[in-house]
C-alpha cells in the first residue's frame, strides 16, 4: 500500500523542521550545549522568535526531539549490525554491535556528545516518549547480547551482585525481559558497556591522538571482550 503523499505545507514544515535541528547540532559542536537556543537557532534560519516557537515551544521540547532522533539513529544501526550476524554467533553480534557504535559516533560527534557526554544545563527530560523508548531498546539490546554469551561467561565472572546494586527501574525492565537473568550478569552487561564505549569517547574527546589507528584499537578491544567472555573468535 502506498504511503500517502505528504501535502506541501507539511512537507514544509517537516524541512523547517530538520533544518532547525541540524543548526541545532551544529551550534552544539562550536559552543557547546550550552550554545543551543531556540532564538540563536531563528537568528541563523532567518526567522522570527515567534515563528520559530511554532515548531518548538521551549529549548528543552527540541533537546527531547534531538535526544530521540539521535539515540533512535544509533539504536536503528546497533540492532540491524547485530541482526547481520546469525544468533549461534554471539562474538560476532557483540563485536557487530560494538563497532557499529563507533562508526555511528564518528559519523555523528555531536549526537555521540549529546546522548553520552555534554550534560545540558538546565535541561530536565520528560518521564516518557520516543527518547526513553530508544533508551530502553538500547538497555535491551546490550543485555540480550550478554544474555546470549552468559552460559560461556558466568564462569568467568569474579564478586557477588544482587538486584540491589541497580536502579529499580533498570532491574524492573531487565527481569521483564530477561526473566531467570542473575544479577551478574546485569553486572557484566554495564560493564560490556564500558568497554564498548571508552575508546569511542576517548576518541570523539580527541583523547587518542597518539594513536596512528584508533580503529585497530577498537577491533583489538572488542576481540579481547569477546575472549574474556569465554566465546570463540567471531566468524
Amino acid at each position: 500500500m502506498n504511503e500517502p503523499k505528504m501535502s506541501r505545507r507539511d512537507r514544509l514544515r517537516a524541512e523547517t523542521s530538520a533544518e532547525i535541528k541540524k543548526i541545532a547540532l551544529d551550534l552544539m559542536a562550536a559552543g557547546g550545549t550550552d550554545a543551543i537556543s531556540l532564538r540563536a537557532i531563528a537568528r541563523e534560519m532567518g526567522m522570527t522568535a515567534g515563528a520559530i516557537y511554532s515548531y518548538y515551544a521551549t529549548r528543552d521540547d527540541l533537546i527531547t526531539t534531538l535526544i530521540s532522533d539521535v539515540y533512535t539513529s544509533l539504536v536503528d544501526a546497533a540492532e540491524a549490525a547485530r541482526d547481520a550476524v546469525p544468533p549461534d554467533d554471539p562474538g560476532g553480534r557483540i563485536t557487530a554491535w560494538g563497532r557499529t557504535v563507533r562508526e555511528w559516533a564518528l559519523a555523528n560527534p555531536e549526537g555521540f556528545r549529546l546522548i553520552y557526554g555534554d550534560p545540558v544545563a538546565g535541561y530536565r527530560p520528560p518521564e516518557g516518549g520516543p527518547a526513553r523508548e530508544a533508551h530502553h531498546r538500547a538497555c535491551a539490546g546490550l543485555t540480550g547480547l550478554v544474555a546470549a554469551a552468559w552460559p560461556h561467561a558466568r564462569e568467568r565472572q569474579d564478586g557477588d551482585h544482587s538486584w540491589d546494586d541497580f536502579s529499580p527501574d533498570l532491574v524492573a525492565e531487565t527481569q521483564a525481559a530477561f526473566p531467570g537473568l542473575p544479577p551478574a550478569a546485569l553486572a557484566l552487561t554495564l560493564r560490556v558497556w564500558g568497554r564498548m564505549h571508552g575508546l569511542v569517547a576517548l576518541e570523539l574527546y580527541g583523547h587518542l591522538s597518539l594513536a596512528n589507528d584508533p580503529a585497530a584499537l577498537h577491533r583489538a578491544e572488542m576481540l579481547d571482550l569477546v575472549r574474556s567472555l569465554g566465546l570463540p573468535d567471531p566468524s
